[in-house]
Parts: structure tokens; C-alpha cells; sequence
């Protein structure tokens, strides 16, 4: 028997814990990016189908070794204890060791390598840069003696490695070239996973100050996080009106502009000062909107 949300109730399955600790409602943020890119590649006529299932792979891989990694380290911290408001932790509810969370973080990290193996073999050079530094910003988000996480710039590197650098880079893996339209068409998913990231930060202000962890919620207040989260997703929306004014082409991407229709409930619940545990479903929300936005984008790129 563990002890979680006040009551007690039975232990978790070996499966159920592993799918608790990989956090599956963030995991649209590295695929996300990897659908838009790959769109841009095949419209472009560079598609290389086993290039993009790999970055999809790489990518995932990614973000469960930095999801593992974070629930280490926040622990580690103080920033996850037993009155956190968020779902649940494994490192800090006892569900897994300490020890196990970090073999499992190297697994998902040594899976990213492998599938990268192929891809740096294809692209050279920046690829591997991309991958190697993907990888230690997710260690140092909040690993190391100076946590992206915990002095502010977490929202900096969420936007720009589930963003441009996410995008532009699975475009790259499949036509050897850098395009700037992918970097542009990355915002849209960058701004969205930051949208993710301050609703998290968002609920849990309060621990976060407590635990030392600067977050830009805690710097500059629960008011400023919410009008990050407004203004992530509308300009996440401009994006392909911007692509579609610079370029005169893909007018039918901006109906991926149309999310708004979808995420105004969910906007005005962010501004209408809910709280707490209240925010616990916006993230999975904010998720589906994200996947809404790129498959949307990318379909109608590809018209």
C-alpha cells in the first residue's frame, strides 16, 4: 500500500508505475514537432520516411530520459514533496528508487543515441550537435549545479528544443539542408509547449517558491503566468498567418489558426483564476490542442 492524494490506496502495477514516471501527457511535445517538420519535408519533396520515424523515436526517447531525470532531481531538491498538487511522482511517492528512476533515465537516453546513430551517419555533423545538445539540456533542466528549471530559462529552452531546433532539425535529417521556413514553423509548437510548461509552473508556484526554484511563475507572479499561457497559444496560432502573409503560399495552414475555437474555453478557465489542483486537467487539454494545431498545420501544408 502507498500513500497518495491523502488517502491510501492499492500500489500501482510495475506498468502502471513505468507509464506514471514517463509523464504520457507531455510526450505530444516531442512528437508534435517532428509531425510539423516532417510535413514541410514532404511538401518540399526531400520526405525520407525511415529519417522521420527515427527522429520521432530520438525525440520521444528524449523527452522520457529528461521527464525521469526531473523527477529525480525535483525530488532531490525539495521542489516534489507529499503536499504537491500535480500528478504523481515516482521518485518522491516511493513507487520507484531513486536508483531504478536513473537506470531507467540512462535506458531512455541510450535509445536516443541509438536511433540518432543512423541520423548522424545521414546528416553529419549537426545532427549530432542537435542530438548532444537536446540531450544535456535535458539532463540540465533541473540536474547540475545550475537547473535550467530553477533560474528562469526553462521556458527559453522548451521553446526552443520542442520548437525550431525540433522542427527545423527533423527537416534537416530528411533533406540535408537547413529550412528557414521550418525554423519559422517551429514557434507554433514551441509556443505551445511552453503554454504546457507555464501551466505546470503555473500550479505549482507556491512549492516552487518554497524549494528555491526561480521559475518565471514564481519570479514575476501566478498574473504574468497566466497571460504567458494566452499569449503562447494565440501566437502559436498567428505562426501560419505570418508563414502564409511572408511567403504569399499554404493559405490553408492557417486554418490551424481556427485551435482558438477550441481553446477558448480553456483560456478563460487559465484567466478566470483557476488554481491548484483545478489546472491538473488543463494539461492534458493544452496537450490536445498542441496535437490539433500541428496535424492540422501539417495536413493542410501539405495541400
Amino acid at each position: 500500500m502507498t500513500e497518495q492524494d491523502g488517502g491510501s490506496t492499492p500500489r500501482p502495477g510495475p506498468i502502471r508505475v513505468w507509464w506514471l514516471a514517463i509523464r504520457p501527457k507531455t510526450l505530444w511535445a516531442a512528437f508534435v514537432p517532428v509531425v510539423v517538420g516532417t510535413a514541410i519535408a514532404f511538401d518540399d519533396g526531400v520526405g525520407h520516411w525511415p529519417a522521420a520515424l527515427l527522429a520521432l523515436t530520438g525525440a520521444l526517447a528524449i523527452q522520457i530520459g529528461t521527464n525521469l531525470i526531473n523527477d529525480y532531481s525535483d525530488f532531490h531538491r525539495g521542489a516534489d514533496t507529499a503536499d504537491r498538487k500535480g500528478p504523481t511522482r515516482v521518485t518522491q511517492s516511493g513507487l520507484i528508487s531513486p536508483g531504478t528512476v536513473l537506470f531507467g533515465t540512462a535506458v531512455a537516453f541510450t535509445i536516443a543515441l541509438g536511433s540518432g546513430a543512423y541520423l548522424i551517419a545521414r546528416g553529419g555533423i549537426p545532427i549530432l550537435a542537435i542530438g548532444a545538445l537536446s540531450i544535456l539540456s535535458g539532463i540540465l533542466y533541473t540536474a547540475g549545479p545550475k537547473p535550467l528549471g530553477y533560474i528562469g530559462l526553462g521556458d527559453l529552452f522548451v521553446l526552443l528544443f520542442f520548437g525550431p531546433v525540433a522542427v527545423a532539425g527533423t527537416h534537416y535529417v530528411q533533406s540535408l539542408t537547413l529550412s528557414w521556413t521550418a525554423v519559422a514553423a517551429g514557434l507554433g509548437p514551441g509556443l505551445m509547449a511552453v503554454a504546457l510548461l507555464s501551466v505546470n509552473n503555473l500550479r505549482d508556484i507556491e512549492e516552487d517558491l518554497v524549494a528555491g526554484k526561480r521559475t518565471l511563475a514564481v519570479r514575476f507572479g501566478p498574473r504574468f503566468a497566466r497571460w504567458e499561457y494566452v499569449a503562447c497559444v494565440v501566437g502559436a496560432a498567428l505562426v501560419p498567418v505570418v508563414l502564409y502573409l511572408s511567403s504569399g503560399s499554404h493559405a490553408w495552414s492557417m486554418l490551424a489558426g481556427g485551435m482558438l475555437v477550441f481553446a477558448a474555453p480553456v483560456l478563460r478557465r487559465v484567466l478566470g483564476g483557476v488554481d491548484g489542483v483545478e489546472l491538473n486537467p488543463l494539461l492534458g487539454l493544452t496537450g490536445r490542442l498542441s496535437v490539433i494545431y500541428s496535424l492540422v498545420f501539417s495536413l493542410t501544408w501539405l495541400i
